[in-house]
């Protein structure tokens, strides 16, 4: 039997945990919401480990958006908070890894809008502080 050195066991194990870690990062690109032929917009969000993914969401003005709204696996609860009644976009949904969420807007104002998870455990920092929001832009 043929046994590894230890220096390739480790570059292994330190490639394996980035491309694990790879897919669960988050990034900072701005998305724009999807358009079908009826007219809606279409996106989704996740939200893990203290982001939301894309953090950042484009979508049009006076134009109905169905966003899929999830959890990605682990025990921590979220949520996700957008309140934002002015521009037609108000919601606070309890975020499951079990079953996705769809919710249902107009937005009507232009502008960014802040998304965030309000959970927090006693005296810890809040899932927001910890850099769990984001932004919606409702654009022209």
């Amino acid at each position: 039997m043929r046994h590894l050195s230890l220096p390739f066991m480790l570059l292994l194990s330190i490639a394996v945990t980035g491309i694990a870690f790879a897919a669960e990062v988050p990034t900072d690109k701005p998305v724009t919401a999807t358009i079908d032929a009826n007219g809606v917009q279409h996106a989704e969000i996740t939200g893990g480990e203290y982001y939301f993914t894309p953090k950042h969401l484009i979508v049009k003005i006076n134009k109905p958006v169905e966003l899929t709204v999830k959890k990605a696996a682990g025990f921590v609860p979220h949520n996700i908070i957008v309140n934002a009644p002015e521009a037609g976009i108000h919601f606070s949904i309890n975020m499951s890894d079990k079953k996705p969420e769809i919710v249902k807007f107009t937005p009507t104002k232009v502008g960014q809008y802040p998304m965030y998870c309000d959970k927090k455990l006693l005296f810890f920092k809040s899932h927001k502080e910890r850099g769990m929001e984001g932004l919606i832009e409702v654009a022209e």
